[in-house]
């Protein structure tokens, strides 16, 4: 099978002493194999499991990290399989003001890398394009361009942390306005979802590089390791901004929960204080309701203005004091 045109691939290119030498047939591919100061790197979007048959059968790849790479879905691991590495990265993006995410798994082996790209996640043509660029650094091998794949979708994870820094700080401003009648409490929630998923993304990448920097020496040279912990420092930028911004989340909920109680209670306030105003006239009322002879004033002319007279004193008396206490 000629792997190079198959609808799934994307790149499929040998390197040379880090210069580019051409598309190859995935049947020749023993012959870039063998040679020591060459290497290939293969991405694919999406494969089939035709074609991750026939990189299983080129590449002697073991079937479960085939079938981990085929199905996706996966969650963000290192994993070992005799002279191959098989990792799993979760990518994330911005599309427009929603962030995207996708997988990117990659096979990687003395003199090959394979990269499969799953769900919406940015393809790699660009940097490719860059690094062959720079051939000296491409020269080193298949650990210098997994690095280059790591510190790209570190990369990306900047704009979306910035993002949501942003839409928290839009939240945080309309908190305390004094005109706010509305709760932010679902927005507040909303984000704190986004920042525990995009963290699910980067935090795993913290174990994945420590790995690639402690172990695996003869896939990632030394000389290479050092482009690794410059890595993680960004991963740890990242995870430290996500921490600090999910616990001043979670202040905020609090105060948006303090104020849909500030505001349950002026509204409490104002229904006591109205019953606590209609009490006078109920109370008069309740009293010349019942059934006695003898009651007072029943026989004066002026008994009912001046009834009236008191029960709106009383009740304009309450109004005032409760409005100067700012129950009204």
């Amino acid at each position: 099978m000629d792997l190079s045109q198959h609808a799934a691939v994307v790149n499929c290119e040998a390197y040379r002493h880090g210069k580019k030498l051409a598309h190859f047939d995935i049947d020749k591919v023993g012959d870039f194999l063998g040679d020591p100061d060459c290497f290939v790197w293969i991405g694919l979007a999406g494969p089939d499991s035709a074609a991750m048959q026939a990189l299983q059968t080129a590449f002697g790849l073991h079937e479960l990290a085939v079938e981990d790479a085929e199905g996706a879905h996966e969650r963000p691991k290192l994993e070992e399989y005799g002279d191959t590495l098989f990792m799993v990265m979760h990518t994330a993006s911005l599309d427009g003001q929603a962030i995207v995410y996708g997988e990117t798994h990659v096979f990687l082996g003395c003199r090959f890398i394979i990269t499969v790209r799953h769900g919406p996640s940015a393809g790699y043509a660009k940097l490719r394009e860059r690094k062959e660029t720079v051939p000296e650094k491409l020269a080193s091998g298949p650990g210098y361009v997994l690095y280059s794949i790591i510190d790209f979708i570190v990369d990306q994870y900047q704009p979306c942390i910035d993002m949501l820094q942003a839409k928290f700080q839009q939240y945080e401003t309309q908190l305390f306005k004094p005109s706010l009648n509305e709760d932010k409490l679902q927005d507040f929630y909303q984000l704190k979802t986004e920042l525990l998923k995009l963290d699910a993304a980067v935090n795993p990448l913290h174990e994945i590089c420590t790995q690639l920097i402690r172990f695996h020496g003869d896939i990632v040279p030394k000389e290479n390791r050092i482009y690794y912990r410059d890595i993680l420092d960004h991963v740890k930028r990242v995870t430290h901004t996500a921490n600090q911004m999910r616990e001043m989340v979670n202040a905020a909920m609090q105060v948006a929960l303090g104020q849909i109680s500030i505001r349950q209670n002026e509204v409490v306030k104002r229904l006591a204080a109205w019953a606590g105003i209609l009490a006078v006239p109920t109370m008069v009322f309740s009293l010349y309701g019942m059934n006695f002879e003898f009651m007072p004033e029943l026989k004066w002319r002026g008994g009912y203005p001046a009834v009236m007279a008191v029960i709106v004193a009383g009740c304009y008396f309450l109004h005032r004091r409760l409005k100067r206490e700012g129950w009204l």
